[in-house]
């Protein structure tokens, strides 16, 4: 039992041996642990907080991480003093603080690309389904980010702010491009 009482979090812990050839089972569990927005605490150690979701996932890895010729246990646990929440917790918002930055300068790329083709007067339908696909893919991605992002901070929020105005500058583009191909008259509404 912690010494810090009711506010001690729970977490799943993964510890897995796999053997060093061939290195593909090692990959398959290094990307679904990253999926998954599990943090690596050890060579080998995975942390996600404690839910049954949490504890069926890393489950499954160990039985995969068994499968192919390694050892594994999953355990559900709690730290010791309670400091290591802390490190713990700051090391999921570092990597989610990454994937956001990531997010954001696609986000700002895809703005800048707009604003471009509007200076230019590029409003064609190729240049529409290229800027849809960035938009969706960065929404997807959004999506991805969210779902692994167990303690959300301000980014979360600016990062669905920036998507937000990428859908606007995209419905803009839009319905220059509807103008443009003679689609819309210039006396109808936007999208």
């Amino acid at each position: 039992m912690s010494d810090h009482g009711d506010d001690a979090r729970g977490w799943v812990l993964l510890l897995a041996q796999l053997p060093a050839s061939p290195s593909s089972p090692r990959v398959t569990v290094w990307r679904r642990a990253r999926s998954a927005g599990a943090i690596g605490v050890q060579n080998g150690a995975w942390v996600l907080p404690d839910g049954e979701p949490h504890v069926r996932f890393l489950t499954g890895l160990a039985a995969y991480v068994r499968e192919h010729g390694g050892t594994a246990f999953a355990f559900r646990t709690t730290s010791a003093t309670g400091l290591e929440d802390d490190e713990i917790v700051a090391r999921f918002r570092s990597d989610r603080a990454k994937e956001y930055a990531e997010l954001t300068e696609r986000g700002e790329e895809l703005l800048a690309e707009l604003a471009k083709e509007t200076d230019r007067s590029n409003f064609t339908f190729a240049e529409l389904e290229e800027n849809e696909q960035d938009l969706d893919r960065l929404s997807g991605w959004l999506e991805k980010i969210t779902v692994r992002d167990f303690f959300s901070d301000e980014r979360a929020k600016d990062a669905a702010a920036l998507l937000e105005r990428c859908r606007h500058a995209l419905e803009t583009f839009t319905a220059e491009v509807l103008r443009a191909e003679g689609v819309a008259s210039e006396g109808n509404e936007r999208p």
